[in-house]
């Protein structure tokens, strides 16, 4: 049973020992190993052997390319404000000797490099500057960031600003100034568009008088072209005809009895031809007409005009009494010229046979 119990225990101990001996490092890590306290190589990705009891072998090194993102550090720019910065770093374990043995403990060292870095580029700049000059302040702190770290075995391959945080009272400015900014910038807009709006306006106006000018002008030629061609051709035609008094004073006839149609009429003025107009009349209603086409027409066409001339006669007779009763009713009135009392009708009706 003794040497079953050995047996048993020497067999425990042969295989831990082998499987000390075996060690297997996954890809993209690496590990060292110390041979009786110091550096002897470094395991690489895959199955490797190493002689238990003797060689040392250190815990597992990322080699993959690592974020790390440090807290708020306070900062003072060259206008004395304080502001809070928080980075974030991105490196990369080139050397897995020299990030074990070079420094002690490499993440906390970066940390620190990065904010006494991070105080130096920014103490050189105002808050205005700071706050616009990020890829400036990124560059230069992954230059030294990038030389101090590579005897650590370390590359830093970016180093990003994340926030830049000023003090509440310049937040508060800094949104009174952005908003007084918007304000003038919206204020400039809306003068603008008034000026355009106003401009058009009258551009418009300016366009339609034009206009308008034009077709009253036009209207005005026409229409004076319109009466110099209906004179003329009037003109014409009475000068064609070659009419004789009689047939003016029946045309004054005609129009006497328009002149006494309107309801406040105040002021009544009566040319003075009226009289003789009505002489004229008078004289060819008692005179006999001169044998012509017109005397030698049909009985009915005679009857006709005999009957057009009594109510042209009856229809001068109610004007004239009319303006002697509105002269009677509403007294004196003003005359354009001294009417004299026309002669009496004769007899109409001997006349019309006579005719």
């Amino acid at each position: 049973m003794a040497l079953l119990i050995v047996g048993l225990l020497v067999a425990l101990f042969a295989v831990f020992t082998v499987l000390r001996a075996v060690r297997i490092v996954p890809q993209a890590r690496a590990r060292n190993v110390e041979r009786l306290g110091r550096y002897h190589r470094t395991l690489k990705p895959g199955l490797n052997f190493v002689i238990p009891y003797i060689d040392r072998v250190y815990p597992m090194i990322d080699l993959r390319e690592q974020v790390v993102s440090f807290r708020p550090q306070p900062v003072i720019t060259e206008d004395n404000l304080v502001v809070e910065i928080d980075t974030v770093l991105y490196f990369q374990v080139t050397d897995p000797r020299a990030a074990a043995y070079e420094i002690a403990n490499y993440i906390q060292a970066v940390e620190q490099l990065t904010v006494t870095t991070l105080r130096n580029v920014v103490g050189s700049m105002d808050l205005e500057k700071t706050l616009t000059s990020r890829d400036t302040i990124n560059s230069q702190l992954r230059g030294v960031l990038d030389e101090a770290t590579g005897k650590w075995g370390l590359r830093v391959n970016r180093v990003e600003i994340k926030a830049i945080d000023p003090p509440k009272t310049i937040k508060d400015a800094m949104e009174k100034q952005m908003r007084a900014e918007r304000d003038k910038r919206a204020a400039i807009l809306s003068a603008e568009g008034q000026r355009q709006s106003q401009i058009l306006t009258a551009e418009g106006d300016k366009q339609g008088a034009i206009l308008r000018a034009e077709g009253e002008r036009t209207a005005a030629i026409l229409k004076a072209e319109g009466q110099s061609r209906a004179i003329d051709q009037v003109f014409q035609a009475v000068h064609r005809n070659d009419p004789d008094p009689k047939l003016l004073a029946y045309q004054y006839l005609q129009v006497l009895p328009q002149l006494a149609q309107g309801q406040g009429n105040t002021f009544w003025v009566i040319p003075s031809e009226v009289t003789s107009a009505l002489q004229g009349v008078s004289r060819a209603f008692t005179e006999a007409l001169p044998p012509s086409a017109a005397t030698r027409a049909t009985s009915s066409d005679t009857s006709e005009a005999q009957e057009e001339i009594a109510r042209a006669a009856e229809a001068a007779a109610e004007a004239v009494a009319d303006a002697r009763e509105a002269e009677t009713t509403s007294g004196p009135r003003q005359l354009s010229a001294a009417v004299p009392e026309p002669a009496p009708f004769p007899d109409l009706e001997k006349n019309h046979q006579e005719a």
